[in-house]
């Protein structure tokens, strides 16, 4: 099933969703596991360590120091992962209204990951944009 790569067609029928919960990023030494009670929503290996990004209340009860505290939109049309300008209109969008944003694409969908405090604003301004592109 291949996705949508046409950029009007994204931005119009993107649909952001608002996740459950409160995300924060961790990280572990390069080479070591993250504790067995972690359940990473995202895993990336880079050289100085291991980022997970889990539920800030995993990251306490394992006792894992974390940064940015955010919540996680989902645009939920299927983009393709060679589409152009999707994640750049959007956080082009986000940084003129000073909203800061952690993109991650995946097979299926881009996620945004916004600051806790402002993720309402957030997906106010994504939705205004798709909505802008219905007309």
């Amino acid at each position: 099933m291949t996705g949508e790569r046409d950029l009007d067609a994204l931005l119009r029928d993107m649909k952001p969703e608002m996740q459950e919960g409160t995300f924060v990023f961790c990280t572990v030494r390069p080479n070591k596991r993250p504790p067995a009670a972690v359940h990473p929503l995202l895993t990336f290996r880079e050289q100085e360590g291991t980022t997970l990004v889990i539920q800030r209340e995993e990251a306490e009860a394992a006792g894992l120091r974390y940064a940015f505290a955010a919540r996680l939109i989902t645009l939920t049309i299927h983009s393709a992962l060679d589409a152009v300008g999707l994640l750049a209109a959007v956080t082009s969008r986000l940084a003129e209204s000073g909203i800061s944003v952690n993109a991650v694409s995946a097979f299926y969908h881009d996620h945004l990951f916004v600051p806790t405090d402002r993720a309402d604003e957030a997906l106010a301004v994504l939705q205004a944009m798709s909505k802008a592109k219905q007309r």
